[in-house]
């Protein structure tokens, strides 16, 4: 028997089987309505239809809206089915009909919509999840307000609270994410012309959700949300081809401490060029286990402890290590967590400790050489 060969199970087998058969997913998300996906999503169907893809549309929510309709172009579209509930007949998305007929593509909007009663999965994200197993290509659209874990953050910022959620695997597991993102005093412009809802309510949904600072929290969110999908692809483009070179694609800071009293001035200029980028920060204690460090007394592990309270005051993450050499456990530290900036004090050390033990600082710049190092005067505020 060949040693190279690796025996699997039949459910191993018949996964892997259904995830080499099954569809990709592309998703364009947008931080409000009236940003451009589905007109986005339809434009870019069209020059597909062109170069002789075949791609049908599953279910298309124009709101009305002409300039979206006039996207729709010579794009079949597959007729939906009538679901009666409550006495009213609705229509909803023939998930089967899309099954049956089969193309290589299928554009299907509102990817949280909620079906009517009686259909056959309550969502329409689940609805998407059949048709992929089939191996048809899903394009959908989406507004990040109905990532599930957003939930919470959107009703504080907007005062809405949004009913329909995904699941943010279904994001996080999409091939491919496109972001359809115009300025909120464009948006404003295109609500007050009548390119989002009917006149009528245009006055109301500027003074509610399409408030400007809520678009502007809602963009931030969206385009953050993005990135850190983007981040995590990234991270396993270069772990699939073995590169171990840092890519600074997003900031992400680092400030190493001590329990010495001028940690505090690190931690604040961490918070300051954290707020300045906008992004993670973490703050990192190591004890060193060297014989010739010097022991942790219990006024170090308050000063600490201290430290690590303001730190998280300040919106850190803490982290408190333990290694034989503290510039090894930082440097391997920052190569984990993708750390592109580190900030750290000027060493504190006697001339004999330096001698013994050598100075972190140095040797942190030594091993950190494509990572931006800020050394900071212990005597600066």
């Amino acid at each position: 028997m060949d040693k190279n060969f690796i025996r699997i199970t039949p459910e191993e087998a018949l996964r892997k089987f259904e995830e080499e058969q099954r569809g990709s997913l592309k998703i364009y998300i947008g931080y409000a309505p009236g940003v451009g996906k589905t007109y986005a999503m339809l434009n870019d169907a069209n020059s597909r239809l062109k170069n002789g893809e075949e791609i049908v549309i599953g279910y298309l929510e124009s709101h009305q809206r002409k300039e979206t309709e006039n996207q729709i172009g010579k794009l079949e579209i597959v007729p939906r089915k009538s679901v009666e509930y409550n006495n009213v007949v609705m229509e909803e998305m023939d998930t089967d009909a899309i099954m049956e007929r089969k193309p290589n593509t299928v554009l299907i909007d509102e990817l949280a919509h909620t079906n009517v009663p009686g259909c056959k999965n309550k969502k329409r994200y689940e609805d998407v999840e059949e048709i992929l197993r089939q191996g048809i290509n899903v394009v959908s659209t989406l507004n990040i307000q109905h990532l599930e874990s957003l939930n919470d953050v959107i009703r504080q910022i907007t005062g809405v609270t949004v009913r329909e959620t995904i699941p943010d695997k279904m994001v996080e597991d999409a091939d491919e994410i496109v972001v359809i993102d115009i300025s909120p005093a464009a948006l404003q412009n295109r609500l007050k012309g009548g390119y989002v809802y009917e006149n009528e309510n245009i006055a109301r949904a500027l003074k509610n959700f399409f408030r400007l600072g809520n678009l502007n929290a809602l963009r931030e969110i969206a385009l953050r949300q993005t990135a850190e999908e983007v981040d995590e692809e990234l991270e396993e483009y270069r772990k699939k081809h073995g590169i171990k070179e840092h890519w600074h694609v997003i900031e992400r800071v680092m400030v190493c401490i001590s329990p010495s009293p001028t940690s505090k001035k690190l931690i604040r200029r961490g918070a300051r060029i954290a707020k300045r980028f906008k992004c993670e920060w973490i703050v990192v204690n190591v004890n060193s286990t060297r014989i010739f460090a010097p022991k942790m007394t219990e006024k170090d592990s308050v000063t600490l402890e201290g430290h690590f309270k303001l730190a998280r005051q300040l919106g850190a993450e803490v982290v408190n290590m333990t290694g034989k050499s503290i510039s090894r456990e930082l440097a391997q530290f920052a190569t984990q967590r993708y750390i592109t900036q580190i900030i750290i004090g000027h060493s504190t050390r006697t001339k004999i400790q330096t001698l013994l033990r050598g100075s972190t600082v140095t040797r942190l710049l030594k091993l950190t050489r494509d990572i931006e190092v800020h050394v900071i005067p212990n005597d600066l505020e």
